[in-house]
């Protein structure tokens, strides 16, 4: 019998996009399973508020740093060796979470968590794309809402069963992640090598020359989108909280959120990118309106409301500013492309998230809230009629073309 026969039967493409779909929504499950435990930390180790907000920035910033310096290298390098050292580093950080006895080990592990973060966000992106342009944007998507959905709400549940041993989740997480490895070893590579690995890791945003128009267009929409996603996973449970008195709704409101992301973006799959950009910026709009209303009337059922609409506008909008821009893109081009997509949504979903943390501290919560909602409306409302002007100026532009045929 020949070794052909022996041989394991190679993997069918939708397979691939399975394996990474789970892998990519699992990361994202780990970054969102620490923000239930905050609160129980806090009352562990009594550390301030302050050191809340600076581990919250922490993640964010190292996921940062590794877009701008690792972003490109799956480029370079292939997809999957990037994934395999961004899952190693991710691991470590789980090993860091669960062992955790002061708050110095929760800094180290959220650095270690967003730097892999980061790593895995592009070179998985890119394979997703590798593998088919349409249903890779979709599960990109898709998948790290359902991931952050389920790890805020699983690292919930066990720290309310488990109070005195909140590792289990991150035990789990790690277990997931080790079945991720095994799976990436027989799933084969998307990507090719290139010359250059190491000229690709200087600090750098790399939006190619023929694909700057369309980023800067949508880039009023991918701000608005992320920045309301910063304020739900920092700010958000402790607003619910203290507008409604219910541990249970705060968990609720952020996993019903991110629930109704991934709704929309499945519901609405088949619309155009234009249309995404235009109903989500309307859903963005109302949804805060709605919180803010919530919020001053301390209205339990408005509050899941506007967590509905919002999470919606959040996942169809950014799904309008994925499918706007990425499948323009080369296959060489694509990991430096979503590392820059990530890179000015990170900011946006971190620095104003830091900047409310640090007025709340000042002038209160609730003025806070009300201050960064009118902001987030006014952005959404920028965005929205960006996708308005854009079309006007085709329509006139179709008008002077079929006129000018006429005269002809």
């Amino acid at each position: 019998m020949s070794l052909s026969q022996h041989s394991p039967k190679p993997l069918a493409p939708w397979q691939s996009l399975a394996i990474l779909s789970f892998a990519l929504g699992t990361f994202l499950a780990a970054s969102s399973a620490p923000t239930p435990l905050y609160r129980l930390y806090q009352q562990l180790w009594h550390f301030s508020p302050g050191m809340l907000t600076f581990i919250f920035a922490i993640y964010a910033f190292s996921l940062l740093l590794a877009l701008l310096t690792t972003g490109a290298l799956s480029d370079h390098l292939g997809r999957k060796p990037v994934i395999f050292a961004a899952l190693a580093l991710e691991i470590l950080s789980l090993v860091v979470f669960a062992r955790a006895a002061d708050v110095q080990a929760l800094v180290l592990a959220r650095v270690l968590q967003g730097f892999a973060t980061g790593m895995a966000s592009a070179a998985i992106g890119a394979a997703l794309l590798d593998l088919h342009r349409e249903r890779g944007t979709l599960i990109g998507t898709m998948a790290p809402m359902i991931g952050m959905a389920a790890g805020a709400l699983v690292a919930g549940e066990l720290s309310r069963w488990w109070p005195h041993d909140l590792g289990r989740v991150f035990w789990l997480l790690s277990v997931l992640l080790l079945a991720v490895v095994a799976a990436l070893m027989v799933m084969p590579e998307t990507g090719t090598r290139r010359a250059g690995a190491l000229a690709a890791m200087r600090p750098k945003v790399r939006v190619p020359q023929h694909l700057r128009e369309a980023f800067l267009r949508v880039l009023p929409m991918s701000v608005t989108v992320w920045a309301l996603g910063g304020f739900y996973l920092s700010l958000g449970p402790t607003l619910i909280r203290a507008v409604t008195g219910s541990d249970v709704a705060a968990s609720l409101a952020v996993c019903i959120n991110t629930l109704s992301a991934a709704a929309a973006i499945w519901t609405l799959r088949s619309r155009s990118p234009r249309a995404l950009l235009q109903i989500g910026g309307v859903a963005l709009v109302l949804g805060v309106a709605c919180m803010l209303a919530g919020t001053h009337w301390h209205s339990l059922l408005l509050i899941l409301l506007a967590s509905v609409i919002a999470g919606s506008g959040f996942g169809v909008g950014f799904q309008g500013v994925l499918r706007s821009v990425i499948p323009k893109a080369e296959p060489h081009e694509r990991g430096g492309l979503i590392s820059a997509i990530y890179i000015t949504s990170y900011l946006a979903f971190s620095v104003p998230a830091i900047a409310a943390g640090i007025a709340a501290g000042q002038f209160g919560l609730l003025p806070t809230t009300y201050a960064y909602g009118v902001g987030l409306i006014l952005l959404g409302a920028i965005a929205l009629m960006g996708t308005r002007e854009r079309v006007a100026s085709k329509s006139v532009s179709a008008h002077i073309a079929q006129v000018t045929r006429r005269g002809r």
